[in-house]
């Protein structure tokens, strides 16, 4: 069987050598790479990401721009204003839900029998209205006639 060969690791330091080395066009790729014991494949690649890095090299006078600090409160309260609409419509969803329920109990109690879903769970307002029709008009069937 043969021996598996551990991959190597290169230093930064060193891919920015051979591939500078590559640049300047002295010696052709695979001289490079026989000297440094490095395929010549990979070395085309460092030179080329050196040629890539390069252009963005020198695009700003010192460095990135750093993150604009009077940008920042504005974002987080544009932040906040948002999750106080969410929260202000999630109040008002429950609270309806919750005067929903209490009106489907009053239903309940007339109808005699509870449906498989609460109001905050699936069952619209539609449903708790047909409930109370029902309901009135079972309790009108239901009636016995007065002797």
């Amino acid at each position: 069987m043969s021996e598996v060969k551990a991959r190597k690791v290169h230093t930064p330091e060193f891919k920015a050598k051979v591939g500078l080395e590559a640049l300047r066009g002295v010696k052709t790729i695979n001289e490079i790479g026989q000297e440094h014991g490095v395929h010549p494949v990979q070395v085309g690649q460092w030179k080329k990401a050196i040629q890539e890095q390069a252009r963005t090299l020198f695009e700003g006078k010192r460095g990135p721009k750093p993150v604009a600090a009077h940008r920042e409160p504005e974002l987080l309260y544009s932040e906040i204003g948002k999750l106080k609409v969410e929260l202000e419509w999630l109040k008002k969803s429950l609270g309806s839900a919750c005067r929903d329920a209490k009106n489907l109990d009053r239903a309940w109690k007339v109808v005699g029998s509870r449906p498989a879903m609460r109001p905050g769970r699936g069952v619209a307002c539609d449903d708790l209205r047909s409930a109370r029709a029902f309901g009135a008009r079972r309790k009108r069937v239901t009636t016995p006639a007065p002797d």
